[in-house]
């Protein structure tokens, strides 16, 4: 397992990204939050508060944490859920976000052990859309009342207990940045490998705090707005996700110096000119990484290959194969068509017959 104030390093059997089968599918609980929902519930009676934190207990156990990741676990029934929401949410947008591409953040047993081992600029990703995933879940949870230990965002700005009463309910990201730093733990001194991925948790966090806006509503007679109440909100995690691979694109490798005044390693430029790369220092919203990427193209022990690996014609087939060329296969499909809306209230669909061709990279 890797060190504690790494994120990555939270789960062994099911590493946070790791095999899906290993999370929870993401639910309306999560994706499907309108502010609206109680803040309370029915009083439990003592038998079954017992029996709810005995499991809140032993999922927080079988995520393997840290000792104090597992003390912060066990705090707030509320964590357990929401870390298992963020290893979902984060692991199915990275496949989203790279699924035209030769890695397609495959992380099943030995992938993901071995991809975690080297600092490679997907591996950057990894840790970003980690941290960013935990934070946006957080905020999330907190503003959903589903959090002991936080509620609505509690900007003095804002009227969060009118907003509430009008459907409104902004995202405590306040709370959220301070409990994943928390979790983290503090910045390192000298382990290159460990300050940029610890850097790399920070862009994830910075990504969520940049996107977030205000919404307000109008209340008044008529719909007139002589009454108005905002609050704040994050950003779809779908945006998160694309301003990440964005920078996961510009991704820039770096070495380390050491500050002669504290004798504290920093991250810097490679000292070696590398073909491609500019020298310009990193900074703190860029991804950065040390090692270069496989090409993911052949099998080994950071990927399956691409072999057998649907593509699309004269968009990605000539990548994603690496030069070996892609089958065509013709199968007949049906799917709904030409669909109308009936009164009042189906639609009505033709059932449409057609040919089309699916492409595989050859061995």
């Amino acid at each position: 397992m890797l060190d504690g104030h790494v994120l990555l390093g939270w789960l062994s059997s099911c590493a946070l990204l790791g095999l899906l089968a290993c999370a929870p599918r993401p639910s309306a609980a999560y994706f499907g939050l309108t502010g609206n929902e109680p803040l309370t519930i029915l009083p439990l009676t003592s038998d079954m508060e017992e029996a709810a934190a005995k499991a809140h207990y032993k999922v927080c156990d079988r995520l393997k944490l840290e000792k104090k990741q597992r003390r912060m676990c066990r705090r707030d029934p509320g964590v357990a859920e929401t870390l298992m929401e963020a290893i979902s949410m984060s692991a199915l947008e990275c496949q989203y976000q790279f699924r035209f591409e030769r890695w397609n953040c495959t992380l099943e047993g030995r992938y993901r052990a071995s991809l975690l081992k080297r600092g490679f600029k997907e591996t950057a990703f990894l840790y970003a859309i980690s941290s960013a995933g935990l934070t946006h879940a957080m905020a999330k949870a907190c503003s959903a009342g589903r959090m002991e230990r936080c509620t609505c965002d509690e900007a003095p700005d804002l009227e969060n207990r009118e907003a509430w009463q009008w459907g409104g309910c902004g995202d405590n990201l306040k709370y959220s940045n301070k409990f994943v730093k928390e979790f983290l733990g503090r910045k390192p001194n000298k382990d290159l490998r460990a300050r940029v991925d610890f850097h790399n948790n920070l862009v994830g966090m910075k990504v969520i705090k940049a996107g977030v806006e205000t919404t307000c509503k109008c209340h008044g007679v008529s719909g007139s707005c002589t009454v108005r109440t905002c609050w704040r909100q994050l950003s779809p995690f779908h945006e998160i996700g694309k301003q990440l691979k964005q920078k996961y694109e510009t991704s820039l490798k770096v070495g380390s110096t050491t500050n002669e005044a504290t004798g504290e390693g920093d991250i810097s430029p490679p000292k070696k000119s590398i073909p491609g790369h500019s020298d310009q220092i990193p900074r703190t919203t860029d991804l950065v990484y040390i090692d270069d990427s496989p090409s993911f193209c052949l099998m080994s022990r950071y990927s399956p290959g691409t072999s057998g690996r649907k593509c699309y014609k004269d968009k990605n087939c000539d990548s994603i194969c690496c030069g070996r060329g892609h089958n065509t296969q013709s199968r007949v499909v049906t799917r709904p068509c030409q669909c109308q809306v009936r009164w009042c209230c189906y639609v009505e669909c033709k059932q449409c017959t057609q040919r089309e061709e699916v492409y595989t990279c050859k061995d």
